[in-house]
């Protein structure tokens, strides 16, 4: 072999231990070590938690309420039911407002201490303190206990948000409560939030 031939071989000889060197260098290493490792979360689909949603039969996510659940109609609660609901869940607690009135937020709906096995409400909830599947019903705006329709003054359409929260724990607060004690109550306690939102015109 000449000169020539000597260098490149060396060379090509030298190129190649570098590259093994490389790959099994410590950063490399660790990146396949990170992938190796990797776990989908407990509960999860497909790799992936399962998200927290709430829905209603009774209108669609950002759609119109019906007359029915308002002030102008039977003023009744409507269909609520989630899935999702994050491990370690206790309670639940739904709260509903709507922040287009023209006080501020009015509150028409506060219930809390929902079993962690509820995924669902069914139509018309009964305006009493103490729900019959379980929970607890606090005050409206309206200075009433249990649900209270949207009842806007006439223009625009007003937005209604019912808002789910999954607790670590049991409120055990008295019925007839406000939302401002609820929300008190539930600081640090809550593990996931579901929200749904609904319209209404007069």
């Amino acid at each position: 072999m000449d000169m020539e031939g000597r260098f490149y071989w060396i060379l090509g000889v030298t190129v190649a231990g570098l590259a093994l060197l490389w790959a099994s260098s410590p950063r490399s290493i660790a990146d396949k070590v990170e992938a190796a490792e990797f776990r989908a979360p407990a509960g999860a689909t497909g790799g992936r938690p399962m998200a927290f949603v709430i829905s209603s039969a009774s209108f669609p996510n950002g759609g119109p309420i019906p007359r029915k659940f308002t002030c102008d109609g039977a003023d009744v609660s409507p269909e609520m039911s989630w899935t999702g609901s994050p491990v370690g869940t206790k309670s639940f607690v739904l709260l509903a407002d709507d922040p287009d009135a023209p006080v501020g937020t009015w509150t028409h709906w506060v219930l809390f201490d929902l079993p962690a096995q509820t995924n669902s409400l069914a139509e018309g909830i009964p305006k009493v303190d103490e729900v019959p599947s379980g929970g607890r019903q606090g005050r409206n705006d309206f200075h009433k206990i249990g649900y209270g329709g949207p009842c806007p003054p006439p223009g625009t359409p007003h937005r209604y948000f019912f808002k789910l929260y999954a607790l670590d724990k049991m409120l055990n607060l008295k019925p007839g409560g406000s939302k401002q004690e609820v929300e008190q109550a539930m600081q640090n306690h809550v593990l996931g939030k579901a929200e749904l939102m609904g319209t209404y015109q007069r």
